[in-house]
């Protein structure tokens, strides 16, 4: 059903919107210099992440290149080189909005306080705000963490999504920041805190660095909602419409759905928030 919607949906697509002519902003700069420069996260397993060999992966990074592709027909391009530039946690946005790059790939939640810095395509994936724990901790939701310490990475809608929490179910644990995924997970194996929060998948893909997987227990608790989105530089309209007829032309023509499988077959099928997602995001032309 999923791929045949889609497929259906790419009929109403056309091969691109934006032509050489008239060209501004961003768009104006890629062509004349035919560059353009991605910003990614190293520690965003399975979105975007540097793999042993030092080549950057992920499917918010597979996403990017099929657009970077799309980019590239539409301004009748050849050639279309792309600069990869990492960021941290705190900096992806700043890369952005002064110009570093022109986007950033990963898994940045699309906010309204963000929206006052930056822009956001098309949503990419939904995701939600987990906790990872010790499995010998005892604690099964994050009710049994009142009292204890909860990591998180500063500057998170995580962070925020679990203070939240906090304040309405009136529990009374620490919430401690660190700067990378790695420092927290490092954190709680070390028992120096007894959760850590961040978005479910993140937390898989933390949790294959461990020390001791088995150690480790996901709870069932989802504490936010986490709509990604590309981020792109804010005011630029003609960037952001080929950015998202890029990604229009990938979800309506089911190329998302190999995409997905790729990085989360594992994890079964997409659910029906992110289908409907997908089947709106091909937007027709």
């Amino acid at each position: 059903m999923f791929r045949t919607t889609t497929l259906a949906l790419a009929v109403l697509l056309a091969a691109g919107s934006v032509h050489a002519q008239g060209l501004d902003g961003r768009l104006k700069t890629i062509a004349a210099t035919k560059t353009i420069t991605i910003a990614y996260r190293a520690d965003a397993t399975p979105f975007s992440f540097t793999d042993d060999s030092k080549q950057v992966g992920g499917f918010s990074i597979d996403l990017c290149k099929r657009v970077v592709n799309s980019i590239e027909r539409q301004l009748k391009l050849q050639g279309l080189q792309v600069k990869w530039l990492p960021v941290t946690a705190l900096s992806r946005f700043d890369a952005v909005a002064k110009g570093q790059a022109d986007m950033e790939c990963g898994s940045s939640t699309v906010t309204l306080s963000r929206l006052k810095q930056v822009d956001f395509s098309s949503y990419i994936f939904v995701e939600t705000t987990g906790l990872l724990t010790l499995a010998a901790s005892g604690a099964r939701s994050l009710s049994d963490l009142s009292g204890r310490k909860i990591a998180v990475i500063a500057g998170t809608t995580n962070e925020r999504a679990v203070n939240l929490q906090l304040n309405r179910r009136q529990l009374s644990a620490t919430v401690l920041s660190f700067k990378s995924r790695d420092e927290a997970l490092a954190a709680l194996e070390d028992g120096k805190v007894d959760a850590f929060a961040s978005d479910k998948l993140l937390l898989v893909g933390a949790s294959g660095k461990a020390r001791d997987q088995k150690a480790l227990l996901l709870l069932p608790d989802e504490l936010s909602f986490e709509p990604y989105g590309i981020v792109l530089p804010r005011g630029d309209a003609a960037f952001r419409l080929a950015v998202n007829t890029g990604l229009a032309q990938i979800y309506g023509s089911g190329e998302i759905v190999e995409i997905f499988g790729r990085w989360f077959r594992a994890f079964g099928e997409p659910g029906p928030v992110i289908k409907a997602m997908y089947i709106l995001g091909a937007i027709p032309e």
